[in-house]
């Protein structure tokens, strides 16, 4: 039998907590290992369970999720982070992705969307609700040449491949480890990179990331 994916489900509230716990059950190739209710139960459960995936509330007790994720991110840099929202708006967007999690689902998705959120995230992907995808790139469609990198100059190779992995959630530091390169060179690099096509936040660097369909299920 195929190993299933192991799941902590961060979440303050119990009913929506039972009810994503039925969900992922649900699947052949997932089983939850573990709740919490507050972000600092979620720290400590990520690293005495060792999940797969943690799907996590952005609002709870203690430590919010955005919080949460921030440090899960740093000790447990394998587990993949999956969170789950109620807002749309841009500044809570600003801050799932400066927070660095692997994916993130609107609670008010279809159950479907979640679970395919958690599929695409474990597969070492990164997952966007096609609802923040599509306000993401809202009112950027005079910009969207620059941010395909057209009349720009060519990326290289390796350019590309580093705002790839930031667009993923990946820290400089784990850039660094996955391409045997120094995080001063990984700096360089982004700088570069921002530099060519005219962009200057992480926001414009995952903008750019759905243009080149980096962030879609793979």
């Amino acid at each position: 039998m195929e190993k299933k994916l192991k799941i902590l489900i961060a979440e303050d509230h119990k009913t929506v907590r039972e009810g994503v716990k039925l969900l992922v059950n649900a699947q052949p190739d997932m089983e939850v290992i573990g709740e919490a209710d507050n972000g600092e139960d979620a720290i400590a459960d990520a690293k005495r369970l060792d999940p797969d995936v943690i799907i996590m509330d952005i609002s709870m007790p203690h430590v919010n999720g955005l919080q949460a994720a921030k440090r899960i991110r740093a000790s447990c840099p394998r587990i993949k982070i999956l969170t789950l929202t109620r807002h749309t708006d841009d500044g809570y967007l600003q801050q799932l992705i400066a927070a660095g999690a692997n994916g993130y689902v609107l609670k008010q998705s279809a159950p479907s969307e979640l679970i395919k959120a958690i599929r695409t995230v474990a597969d070492g992907n990164a997952y966007m609700d096609p609802a923040l995808t599509n306000r993401v790139m809202g009112g950027y469609a005079t910009r969207s040449a620059s941010l395909r990198g057209e009349n720009k100059q060519q990326l290289t190779d390796r350019e590309s491949e580093v705002l790839r992995l930031i667009a993923l959630g990946y820290s400089n530091k784990e850039i660094g480890v996955n391409l045997d390169l120094s995080v001063k060179t990984i700096e360089a690099h982004k700088a570069n990179a921002m530099r060519k096509l005219g962009i200057s936040s992480r926001i414009d660097i995952v903008r750019y990331a759905i243009l080149q369909e980096w962030m879609q299920d793979t």
